[in-house]
């Protein structure tokens, strides 16, 4: 009796354990996957993932045993069957017309759907109780129903985690919970960048095709339900798999080796998501390395001349209130240009702007994410363990760089091509100071192209030119903060304009067509009368990748910056180690602003600068300085990388790949400055010492 009511849970698992071996195989051999493996690693992995998809199968089935649990003839007899389906009618109603009910508090979709099962389930219910004879194909084509629906989320969340480790070389993480509140950029971007139809028209084939293979080998066991005694022993049965495997799942995920890859190979994403959508914000105290507050703080703020959060900057010059434009430019990896020796000509304006500029060779971002740049730009402070400070309910009222320009009188703005709800911009910038220039501010003919992240980068350069011209009547100087939409997936864009179609959708194409959006940018400012008074600021947000051999590999962090300003700024590379929180201090020093400052970043060129790098993912907090990198991470663990250059033709300037060599024995006063970093950093975010 027993082993045959749970054939459709072998059957169901059977075909898991096989799609997920078949996507761990794919991720093996994935270009992105740059690491490789022993016998003995894949052996490791394989045993490692098949357990998981074991136990993540058994909580995944919950659902299925629910179904089965409430599997009976004995309901449908009177008056228990007209009681029920009274209590799921006015259930029904209640959803309707109750304006105010549970499910209507919850916002957004949720009373839809909970109306629409609801009716489906009455709507059945009421069928097989009036049409007894019926009940048996009713309940058949509900169950193939149920099987349809397990057989097409398996499907589906084997392609889903294939395209976001094609994208990301990691398992669900933030960025997959990102995407699944922000639906319609992500389902845009989908529909953009791949062949929907053929891709869903083959899940489709394959999910009938599988489905319909388990029903015919399974449906036999609904004409015979189980007693309430058997349904008992069945249900503690799987009470006691599904604690074990909550158990075994949380202990298998703490598996950890050297080897990145291995880890996000043999991990399973949907734990891995529910962990990432459970913890947005990890809690330093709790998760990372400490030391004593007080002496960590001292550590940190001995970078400075003043040793105290709050600093006086004192200019030794007059303040020149020239206007300033900060443009961040989307995934722009420093070896996209020519100058990091990039041979495929695809930055040509930006090359030729370079050297005309102060160029900073040497500057890493602080994340693989555009809030990070936002962030690192507007705070000025290192990256802190879980999301942006941008995406957080503590974000308003911060000490940022529009406070200082508006301390001086400016009139301060965030330009961006898309809707600028996405990643919490609207609430951030908003919520600090800055007025909001985005997609809602365009009308339809200052459109030429336009795809799911905004308007093309041509039309944004167009419409800055607009605004900025309207702020220069009012004679206050400006600072607009513009960040570029373009160079992303689908790299969609007007064609006609580069040697790249934009129907090709390629990465380069996106990174070319950026570079011809900014030269049009340009070529329309100098034509402007506030152009020789302005100060432009180009920085890329993060790089294009972020995977790798290594937790934190440093080629995928080392972006492009530079600062013009014809006739003012002087052409010279600067070819020290330094982070991307150090760019608008250092824009400050050359604009000689004496102001309170609560940045964490330095001005490169004051004599107490001290070359170093941060970056990080959202729970890996790296510090890179005296060539070696130090990593810190939950729980408590710490790694170092001694850094050495690889070989290549490059100036010495420009060679952005390193081997990096895990350490037997780590440097603990590196460890330290680590900890007193992100410690301090996080310590003042919590207390809101980083506050106006």
């Amino acid at each position: 009796m027993y082993p045959q009511k749970i054939k459709p849970f072998l059957y169901l698992g059977i075909f898991y354990l096989i799609i997920s071996l078949i996507i761990r195989v794919i991720f093996f051999f994935h270009p992105i996957t740059t690491a490789s493996f022993s016998a003995f690693e894949v052996v490791k992995v394989l045993s490692i993932g098949f357990l998981n998809d074991i136990f993540v199968f058994v909580l995944a089935s919950s659902i299925l045993a629910i179904y089965f649990l409430f599997l009976s003839n004995s309901k449908y007899k009177k008056p228990y069957g007209y009681i029920i389906l009274g209590i799921l009618v006015l259930f029904f109603l209640y959803i309707w017309l109750i304006p105010n009910n549970i499910f209507k508090q919850y916002g957004g979709s949720i009373s839809e759907v909970a109306l629409t099962f609801v009716g489906i389930k009455a709507f059945f219910f009421a069928l097989m109780l009036f049409l007894p004879n019926q009940r048996i194909k009713i309940r058949n084509i509900l169950y193939f129903i149920t099987l349809l629906l397990y057989v097409l989320l398996i499907i589906f969340n084997a392609v889903s985690e294939y395209f976001f480790y094609n994208e990301f070389g990691v398992r669900y993480n933030f960025i997959a919970v990102d995407y699944l509140i922000y639906t319609n950029e992500v389902i845009g971007n989908v529909m953009e960048s791949y062949p929907v139809i053929p891709l869903f028209s083959a899940i489709l084939i394959v999910t009938l095709a599988i489905t319909w293979f388990i029903f015919k080998k399974t449906k036999n066991e609904l004409l015979e339900l189980p007693n309430f005694k058997q349904k008992m022993v069945l249900l503690g049965s799987f009470i006691v798999l599904s604690l074990i495997s909550v158990w075994a799942v949380s202990s298998l995920m703490k598996i950890k080796s050297e080897n990145v890859f291995a880890d996000e190979i043999e991990n399973n994403g949907l734990p891995k998501f529910y962990w990432a959508f459970t913890h947005n914000e990890l809690d330093y105290f709790q998760f990372y390395s400490q030391i004593d507050q007080k002496e960590a703080e001292k550590n940190f703020l001995s970078q400075f001349p003043e040793h105290t959060l709050k600093r006086t900057i004192t200019a030794e010059q007059p303040e020149l209130k020239k206007n300033v434009v900060l443009i961040s430019i989307e995934s722009l990896s420093a070896d996209f240009m020519e100058h990091y020796g990039n041979t495929q000509k695809i930055t040509p304006f930006l090359d030729s702007l370079a050297n005309q500029s102060l160029m900073f060779t040497n500057l890493y971002a602080t994340g693989n994410r555009t809030v990070r740049g936002l962030e690192a730009l507007t705070l000025c402070i290192p990256p802190t363990a879980g999301e942006s400070i941008i995406k957080r309910d503590d974000n308003k009222n911060k000490f940022t760089t529009g406070s200082v320009f508006k301390s001086k009188g400016y009139d301060v703005k965030f330009l961006y091509g898309g809707y600028s709800y996405f990643d919490n911009m609207s609430d951030f910038f908003g919520g600090n100071g800055y007025d909001i220039v985005d997609r809602n501010n365009f009308k339809p003919e200052e459109i030429t192209f336009a795809n799911v992240w905004g308007v093309a980068d041509e039309d944004m350069a167009r419409k800055a030119i607009q605004v900025m011209n309207s702020e220069a009547k009012s004679g206050k100087p400006f600072f607009n903060h513009w960040m570029t939409v373009s160079n992303h997936r689908p790299f969609t864009y007007p064609d006609g304009r580069i040697d790249i179609p934009g129907t090709a959708k390629s990465r380069e194409g996106g990174v070319k067509y950026t570079d011809y959006s900014l030269r049009l940018f340009f070529e329309m400012a100098k034509k402007q009368d506030w152009y020789k008074n302005t100060v432009f600021v180009i920085i890329a947000d993060h790089c294009a990748s972020s995977a790798g051999k290594t937790e934190l590999p440093m080629e995928k962090y080392r972006i492009p910056a530079m600062v013009f300003s014809e006739g003012y700024i002087q052409p010279q590379k600067f070819d020290k180690l330094m982070s991307q929180i150090d760019l608008m201090p250092t824009l400050f020093g050359l604009l000689n602003f004496s102001y309170q400052s609560k940045f964490l970043g330095q001005d490169v060129f004051k004599k107490e600068f001290q070359p170093k790098a941060y970056i990080a993912t959202y729970q890996d907090l790296g510090f890179v300085k005296d060539g070696y990198m130090t990593i810190i991470s939950p729980v408590k663990k710490v790694k170092q990388y001694s850094l050495t250059a690889e070989q290549s033709d490059l100036a010495p300037e420009f060679k952005y790949k390193y081997d990096e060599k895990l350490l037997k024995k780590n440097n603990e006063q590196l460890i330290n400055e680590t900890i007193s970093a992100y410690q301090s950093t996080s310590y003042w975010l919590k207390t809101k010492q980083l506050n106006k």
